[in-house]
């Protein structure tokens, strides 16, 4: 991502909060930038995943069940995501698909875990995960995070192609229904489209939701 993404200084930013960084991938926190935990994961990006991998990677039997390929040094059997990374090609490339990975403050990313985003009530209940001036909001009871207003719609799109591409991976209607709400409240932006453009030369395969938007 580093490399062949985010090759102009411009656009070295994470997704929820802005954080310019450089090209060692350290961070330079926006003035008012908070955490009350997962201090120490502020310093450098991390690739986030818009749509957690435990969110799909539940739909294969590998993840839920194990895999006779999926026994370690000692025979023990395990499951879950290093199983499904082990023994199923479509979910590596589920797991590894570049139009779904954005650059995040570490804290952030770890503070959402595999959330689901929407809208949250009363954004100034206590109870909520918020980072200062990165408007990003946790709450860790309902299990869902609400983006800031400028990933919204990147947000959204990522949804919708990442249900376009993959027949294992299913929306609700409720999500559907607030993903396509973003997409047309929150346009593509001219940078949105480069970088698809950039993704496709590195992945191979067209984002068939930006290639409708960014036309």
């Amino acid at each position: 991502m580093q490399r062949d993404i985010y090759t102009n200084k411009e656009h070295m930013e994470t997704l929820y909060c802005g954080a310019s960084f450089n090209k060692d991938k350290y961070i330079e926190l926006p003035k008012g930038f908070t955490t009350e935990v997962h201090k120490k994961r502020t310093k450098r990006w991390e690739a986030e995943h818009i749509i957690p991998a435990e969110n799909f990677g539940r739909a294969f039997s590998e993840w839920r069940e194990g895999n006779e390929v999926c026994v370690n040094r000692k025979g023990k059997e395990f499951k879950g995501r290093k199983c499904a990374e082990k023994a199923n090609k479509e979910y590596r490339l589920m797991q590894s698909d570049l139009y779904n990975l954005y650059p995040a403050v570490g804290a952030v990313n770890a503070t959402r875990q595999n959330y689901n985003f929407g809208m949250l009530a009363n954004t100034s209940n206590s109870r909520y995960r918020t980072f200062g001036s990165c408007e990003m909001i946790i709450d860790s009871k309902s299990k869902k995070a609400q983006p800031p207003e400028r990933s919204r719609g990147i947000v959204a799109r990522t949804y919708m192609y990442f249900e376009a591409a993959y027949p294992k991976y299913k929306m609700s209607r409720q999500q559907r229904q607030l993903m396509e709400a973003w997409d047309k409240q929150y346009p593509v932006t001219k940078w949105e489209c480069e970088h698809s453009e950039k993704i496709e030369k590195v992945q191979g395969n067209k984002n068939p939701i930006l290639e409708d938007r960014c036309s």
